[in-house]
C-alpha cells in the first residue's frame, strides 16, 4: 500500500515538480498553503509532510507544530533556501524529522523519503509493542479481588510515581516480577528502561560482571568490554529479582550503588555515575537472613524503604476464579481455540486446591488444559491428575488447608511429596509440576528434612 505525502509549497512549479518525482512510489496530495494542508489533515491520513518553510500567512514550522499534535503524527520534512539553514536546524529541535535545501535534488529526496518512512514504521512497531507490554504487564494484570490484593495495589499505585527503592516480597510465582513492571509502567521512568536480573541463576563471578559490567581482559574470556545491567538501566529502572541469594561481595557494591550512584566496571578505574531506581524481590524472609548474618543489615534497610508483600494463592482463594476465567481467555485465544468457560465441577477442584507454585503454577495448568482440551468446554477430566487427586483427596475428603486440619507447613510438605512420587523423584519435573523454581524445592526439602529418600513421605523415591 503506498504511503501518503503532503506537499506544501506556494511555488506551484516546485509542488508540481516533487510530486512528478514522487508519484510512481507514493500518493501525493498537493496544498499551497499551510491553512490549506490543516484541512487536507483533518481529512485525510498523511504519512509524511514535506513543507517549505517561508509561505505567506502561516509558516512551515508552525504548520509542522500543528500537524505534530495529530494522532498518528505524520513524520515531517522542511525545505528551505541555503540562507536559512540555522532556522531549518532550529526546527528540527522541534520535532522535524530532517530539511532539504532548495534546489531539492531528487536523489536525495528519495532517500530521506526512505529513511523517514523507514523511521515511521519503527515508531509505529515501538508504540504497538509498548501497548503490548502495558497489557501483559500493566496493573489491570494484578487480579484479584480480596482484600490483601486491594491493598497491595493501592500501595503500588502510591508507590509508582516515587523515586523509592522498592522491596517485593512474596513466595515463588505470586507474580513479583509483574509487579516490579507495573511499578515502572507508572513511574515517569517508564519510558526508559526496565532491565531484569534474576540473581539466583547466576554465579557470584557471572553476577558481579552482570550487574556493573567488565573491562576487556579483566578475567579470562574477557576479549571486549561489556556494560553492565546497572549502566544499561540508567534512566530506568533495575529489577533484582531473588535479591536474597547474593553473596557479600556483591552485597557490599550493590549497596555503594544504592547509596552513591557509582561504581566500577570489574578490572576497571573509571567510577560511572548512574541514575537507576532498584526495584528488589524476594521469595525469602530478608528480616531473618539479617539476624542469621548471611545478608548485611545496611543493604536491608537501603532497600526496605518501602515493602510490598504479595499474598499468596491459597490465602486468597476468591480471587482463583478470576484468574481461571483470564487465563482461560489468554490462552484460547493464543492457541485459537472455542471454549466456552469449564465446568462447576472443574472449578470447584481449582478453587479447593493449595498451589503452592501459586498464580504462575495455576496459569501453567490452565494453559495445559487449553492445550489439550477437546471439547467446548473444560470439564473436571481436563484437570491436571495431580490438582485432581489433591483437591480431592484419596478418599474424598476436602484437601489439607491451612486452619482446616492442617499447619501450612503439612499442606507445603505434603503437596511436595506427592508431587516427588508423581514424577518418580525427579526434582526438576516435581519442581515443574509445583510450579516453582528447582533451587525453591531444594530448600524445601532441607527445611521439611526430605532430602534423604528413607525420610518418611518419599518412599522408594528415587532423588536425582
Amino acid at each position: 500500500m503506498k504511503k501518503t505525502v503532503l506537499i506544501v509549497d506556494d511555488e506551484k512549479n516546485t509542488r508540481e515538480g516533487l510530486s512528478r518525482a514522487l508519484s510512481p512510489k507514493h500518493r501525493v496530495l498537493l496544498a499551497d498553503s499551510a491553512e490549506k494542508a490543516l484541512k487536507m489533515l483533518e481529512e485525510d491520513t498523511v504519512d509524511v509532510l514535506l513543507s517549505d518553510i517561508r509561505m505567506p500567512g502561516m509558516d512551515g514550522i508552525t504548520l509542522m507544530q500543528r500537524a505534530r499534535e495529530r494522532t498518528p503524527q505524520p513524520v515531517c520534512i522542511l525545505m528551505t533556501a541555503y540562507g536559512n539553514v540555522e532556522t531549518a536546524v532550529e526546527a528540527m529541535k522541534l520535532g522535524a524529522y530532517d530539511f532539504l535545501t532548495k534546489p531539492i535534488h531528487l536523489d536525495r529526496l528519495e532517500l530521506l523519503m526512505q529513511r523517514a518512512l523507514g523511521a515511521q514504521e519503527m515508531a509505529a512497531e515501538n508504540r504497538q509493542l509498548r501497548e503490548q507490554l502495558e497489557r501483559r504487564y500493566g496493573i489491570e494484570n494484578l487480579i484479584g479481588e480480596s482484600p490483601a490484593m486491594q491493598a497491595m495495589i493501592g500501595m503500588l499505585r502510591q508507590v509508582a510515581p516515587t523515586r523509592a527503592t522498592v522491596l517485593i516480597e512474596g513466595e515463588s510465582g505470586t507474580g513479583k516480577e509483574l509487579v516490579a513492571r507495573a511499578i515502572h509502567q507508572l513511574s515517569p521512568r517508564a519510558k526508559g528502561p526496565l532491565i531484569s536480573v534474576h540473581c539466583a541463576a547466576l554465579s557470584t563471578g557471572l553476577l558481579e560482571s552482570e550487574l556493573f559490567g567488565h573491562e576487556r581482559g579483566a578475567f579470562t574470556g574477557a576479549v571486549e568490554l561489556h556494560r553492565g545491567r546497572f549502566e544499561l538501566a540508567d534512566g530506568g529502572s533495575l529489577f533484582l529479582d531473588e535479591i536474597g541469594e547474593i553473596d557479600a561481595r556483591v552485597q557490599v557494591k550493590i549497596l555503594r550503588v544504592l547509596e552513591e550512584h557509582r561504581f566500577e566496571r570489574v578490572g576497571g578505574k573509571k567510577t560511572l555515575e548512574v541514575n537507576v531506581r532498584v526495584i528488589a524481590a524476594t521469595n525469602r524472609n530478608l528480616a531473618r537472613l539479617v539476624e542469621a548474618g548471611t545478608f548485611r543489615k545496611d543493604l536491608f534497610y537501603r532497600l526496605n524503604v518501602v515493602m510490598i508483600s504479595l499474598p499468596p494463592l491459597r490465602d486468597r482463594p476468591g480471587d482463583i476464579p478470576l484468574l481461571v476465567n483470564r487465563f482461560i481467555r489468554e490462552f484460547t485465544q493464543e492457541n485459537e481455540k472455542t471454549l466456552q468457560g469449564l465446568t462447576s465441577e472443574a472449578m470447584e477442584a481449582l478453587s479447593s486446591y493449595a498451589w503452592p507454585g501459586n498464580v504462575r503454577q495455576l496459569r501453567n495448568a490452565i494453559e495445559r488444559m487449553v492445550v489439550l482440551s477437546r471439547g467446548d468446554r473444560l470439564t473436571l477430566r481436563d484437570v491436571p491428575a495431580d490438582v485432581r487427586e489433591t483437591a480431592s483427596g484419596p478418599t474424598g475428603d476436602s484437601p489439607v488447608r491451612p486452619g482446616k486440619g492442617g499447619t501450612l507447613e503439612d499442606a507445603e510438605r505434603s503437596l511436595i511429596v506427592q508431587a516427588l512420587e508423581a514424577t518418580g523423584g525427579n526434582r526438576a519435573q516435581a519442581a515443574k509440576q509445583l510450579g516453582i523454581s528447582r533451587r525453591t524445592l531444594h530448600r524445601k526439602l532441607n527445611e521439611y528434612g526430605l532430602r534423604d529418600e528413607n525420610k518418611p513421605g518419599i518412599a522408594n523415591s528415587s532423588l536425582p
